[in-house]
């Protein structure tokens, strides 16, 4: 035998052992969205904008009349009544307190034919209707407010702050302004209901369940409700250029949270007392007129908790 070759082999896979375990560690060092498992490690896919056009765009020109706040609303195609009833209230185009304000909705595509159709139609009444061509599902929320957010960066960049929120969700946009005004931010601002410490959900059964190999972190990063949460428009922009390299998380709030994190931003207060709720309240007009915006509201009752408050 002959020993220095073998001496020589030996060296070498011990070098190569020594590298691999160098670049092993290297990597786990710096994978921050990484899944291990057994002792491999996995990059998560990041999120993809999507390549396609807008399929239906509001007939709107944002540099002629930048809107103070434009309100983007999650909807859904069968939603008519609530998108209806938003537009005859707190959704419909005003000035307050000498700014203007605007609402769009953001909707995917339906598989139903006569459905899509009628969507059409809607948003050549209206024009206000944002739509790219994905499948309109809870589980893309993310994709429906991710194409508001690129709306805004490309269309709409000259308004000063966007709200994003859903159709069952009643917003104040006066005491909204009011305390917009008040705060004096107009850029890399962020607010809503702050969640700080919140943990994925794994329970296979739940809506909102995460499995380890799309988040396995331990907690989320701090992040603002779903149900409506305010940006200034500088934000939106910063969102939109980073997002492919943040990982996909189908809860579009923590994916959000996810953007805000790597920018460096940090959530904020809008008022000292609670203005957000991310649940149903009991409606009163004295209280309703120091709220921002309250969840689970049927149409019917946002023509009448809009008619009491603003009578």
């Amino acid at each position: 035998m002959d020993f220095k070759k073998f001496n020589m082999f030996v060296c070498l896979m011990g070098l190569s052992c020594a590298s691999l375990w160098f670049l092993y560690v290297s990597l786990t060092e710096l994978c921050i969205f990484c899944e291990k498992s057994q002792n491999h490690i996995f990059p998560l896919r990041t999120f993809r904008r999507s390549g396609e056009n807008f399929s239906l765009l509001p007939d709107t020109v944002c540099h002629k009349n930048p809107p103070f706040l434009v309100l983007l609303v999650t909807s859904s195609g069968s939603h008519v009544d609530a998108r209806m009833a938003i537009r005859q209230t707190w959704g419909k185009e005003r000035i307050v307190a000498g700014k203007r304000i605007v609402t769009y909705f953001l909707l995917g595509t339906t598989v139903n034919h006569s459905e899509q159709a009628d969507i059409v139609a809607e948003s050549q009444k209206y024009k206000d209707v944002i739509q790219k061509n994905f499948t309109d599902t809870y589980y893309n929320l993310t994709l429906k407010t991710m194409m508001g957010i690129e709306w805004i960066h490309k269309f709409c960049y000259q308004s000063g702050f966007v709200m994003k929120t859903d159709t069952d969700v009643f917003v104040n946009v006066f005491y909204l302004t009011e305390l917009l005004l008040r705060k004096k931010r107009s850029t890399r601002f962020f607010t809503g209901f702050l969640k700080l410490h919140e943990y994925p959900i794994r329970k296979t059964g739940s809506k909102w369940y995460v499995s380890n190999e799309e988040y396995p972190g331990g907690t989320y990063p701090p992040f603002c409700s779903g149900t409506g949460y305010v940006l200034s428009t500088d934000v939106a922009s910063e969102i939109y250029n980073i997002s492919e390299s943040i990982p996909f998380i189908k809860l579009e709030d923590v994916f959000i949270g996810l953007c805000l994190a790597k920018l460096k931003i940090q959530l904020e207060e809008l008022h000292s007392e609670q203005t957000f709720f991310p649940e149903r309240i009991q409606f009163s007009v004295s209280r309703f007129k120091k709220i921002v915006m309250c969840h689970e509201v049927k149409p019917s009752e946002q023509l009448s908790y809009w008619n009491d408050l603003v009578a």
